[in-house]
Formats: structure tokens, sequence, C-alpha cells
């Protein structure tokens, strides 16, 4: 349902959610080793989220990325529509072109009710309150099976 890079921007910017303020901001290299993403990609995400305001940088030695208030009201939803744009909420889980309730695919039905749920809870929480959900509830933050720790 989501493209690696939607699940890269979202993975990293919970980690900065986490990790980083504007004291103590992070270099993408140190968020690529720490979740495991490959840094040129997570370099030029990082690009596309600043500029639409989802995350925050600063040139120089003191340099890196971090979260402002205002990026943290964001949502998860707002980082999926700008990677992957509006439509993919709506996409096919099997991948057909011609999905809906009328024109169902094989899981359309089963599928569906997971899909509103986890879009409305990406659309009705900031980023700092789920990040802070992941961190009371124990979460991890992972991927390709590498744990990360908080």
């Amino acid at each position: 349902m989501l493209s690696r890079a939607s699940k890269y921007a979202i993975l990293s910017t919970l980690y900065l959610a986490e990790h980083a303020s504007k004291e103590k901001k992070m270099s993408v290299k140190a968020i690529a080793n720490s979740i495991n993403v490959p840094s040129p990609f997570l370099a030029k995400l990082f690009q596309q989220l600043v500029k639409c305001n989802i995350i925050s940088s600063t040139k120089g030695p003191n340099g890196g990325f971090y979260l402002t208030i205002e990026n943290e009201n964001k949502t998860v939803c707002d980082i999926i529509e700008e990677i992957d744009g509006t439509n993919k909420l709506d996409d096919c889980f099997l991948g057909l072109a011609k999905c809906d309730g009328n024109n169902p695919c094989p899981v359309h039905f089963i599928v569906e009710p997971f899909k509103k749920k986890i879009f409305g809870k990406f659309r009705d929480q900031t980023i700092k309150e789920f990040a802070n959900e992941v961190e009371a509830q124990g979460s991890v933050l992972f991927l390709s099976g590498l744990a990360v720790k908080k």
C-alpha cells in the first residue's frame, strides 16, 4: 500500500521525533545508519520533507535535521501525501487499476476496514502524538529486521 519512500520517510520522521531537537540535530548519515536505510536515498527524501515543512534543517557545523513544534503537528498522512501523493491512500491492496466497493478485488472487503482504520489514525494523530504512542507502548522502530534502540 505504501511505497518504500513513504515507509522510509515515516520511519525517519518518527526517529527524529524521538531522538532529535533544535538543540540536538541529527545528520542524515546517523539516521540512515540507525534505521538501516540507504543514506543517499534518505538525503533526497529529507530534501523533499524540508521543502514541504514536515521536518526542519540547519546548515553548518552544528547543522542537521530536527522537528519544530510546527513539524510535530503535521501528521503521518501529510508525509504519505507528500511522498506518494493523495491517491496512494485509495490504491487497491493487490495493485489493480480498478478496485472499489462496486468493482472489488478478491481481498477488497477484507482489507478496506484495515485501510480505513490505519489511515484514519495517520490522519487524526500528529507526528508528536504518534511518536509518543510508539514510545509509550514500548514499540521499536525497525526496518529489514534491524531493531532501533530508543
